[in-house]
């Protein structure tokens, strides 16, 4: 594996210069060509290409966010009976911040995870069969909830899961109102077609801290205003509402000091021909509730209500 991994062309080195640089996007944004019958409109293709993050509004009913909002508090009650290491604290504190691999442990949220409505979408933009990289549920509770620094998850992911390729997204469905004031995701648009290659080695199981607050893999503040010159786009909605977003779009929040917690349940969808590889910075990957590496599964859409009662 060690001579497979030295001959491999690393197209986004990072972690391993004296300095920060950016480097261009070797890979496309979207991979298919749009067709009327593509489950996004035109502009809103074109809109996810240029700016690297598209917002939909209304892509679920009442009823059905009622229910994946009952199931979060019931698993926010719950927390400690899921698989070991998978539920992540707040930083200097007990309160909760996310639950990984929800997909693998709560069955609606497995279905959510399926749903044509978020497959198709996610099949196109991507011109693959698609499966699950990652999924979490995240809570920021009021007061308590810390931030969450700059970063794009793509340089995580390829240097310490081996993903080569740009060719994943992710999907975030609010389960509660974002306001300005309770810390929603802060977006830049258009820093997806640039990599910021970042200084630091990563040490081993960083993923046991960097969970709760990153360290490593963290753009520096030169690179980041030159990115955001343009401006900085924060979405926010009602419960509901589904940002997607590239998987190299620099991203970040605030704290929540706010009285109001913002919950939401995240995917990554990564196309099929760009399955994890050996790690290009630390020898040992994370594991498989980070990020999925045996026995993947090809998402087939499933079609209907998640509350087939009331479809």
């Amino acid at each position: 594996m060690t001579g497979t991994t030295a001959m491999r062309e690393d197209l986004y080195p990072s972690r391993k210069g004296a300095g920060p640089r950016i480097l261009e996007r070797e890979d496309r944004v979207v991979y298919a060509a749009w067709t009327p019958g593509a489950p996004l409109s035109q502009e809103q293709t074109r809109t996810y290409g240029r700016d690297g993050v598209l917002v939909l509004e209304n892509l679920f009913t009442a009823d059905e966010i009622r229910l994946l909002q009952r199931e979060a508090a019931q698993l926010h009650r719950t927390w400690e009976s899921f698989k070991e290491e998978t539920a992540i604290l707040e930083p200097g504190g007990q309160a909760l911040r996310s639950v990984f691999a929800i997909h693998a442990q709560n069955d609606i949220f497995a279905r959510l995870a399926a749903d044509a409505r978020l497959v198709k979408i996610a099949r196109f933009l991507l011109r693959s069969e698609i499966y699950i990289h990652q999924s979490r549920l995240n809570y920021k509770p009021g007061f308590d909830g810390k931030d969450f620094y700059w970063h794009s998850d793509f340089e995580t992911w390829h240097v310490e899961d081996g993903m080569a390729r740009m060719r994943a997204l992710s999907m975030s469905i609010l389960l509660t109102e974002n306001f300005p004031f309770n810390g929603p995701t802060m977006f830049i648009p258009g820093s997806h077609r640039r990599f910021i290659s970042c200084v630091g080695e990563t040490p081993d199981d960083h993923y046991r801290s960097s969970l709760r607050r990153q360290e490593y893999g963290v753009p520096d503040r030169g690179s980041l205003a030159r990115l955001a010159e343009d401006g900085i786009l924060m979405p926010t909605g009602e419960a509901g509402t589904t940002v997607i977003f590239d998987c190299n779009t620099l991203h970040g929040s605030n704290s929540n000091i706010s009285p109001f917690p913002r919950s939401n349940v995240f995917f990554v969808y990564n196309a099929a021909v760009n399955r994890l590889e050996a790690p290009f910075g630390p020898a040992m990957p994370r594991p498989e509730w980070v990020a999925s590496r045996t026995g993947i599964e090809i998402i087939q859409p499933v079609e209907g209500h998640l509350v087939p009662d009331a479809a």
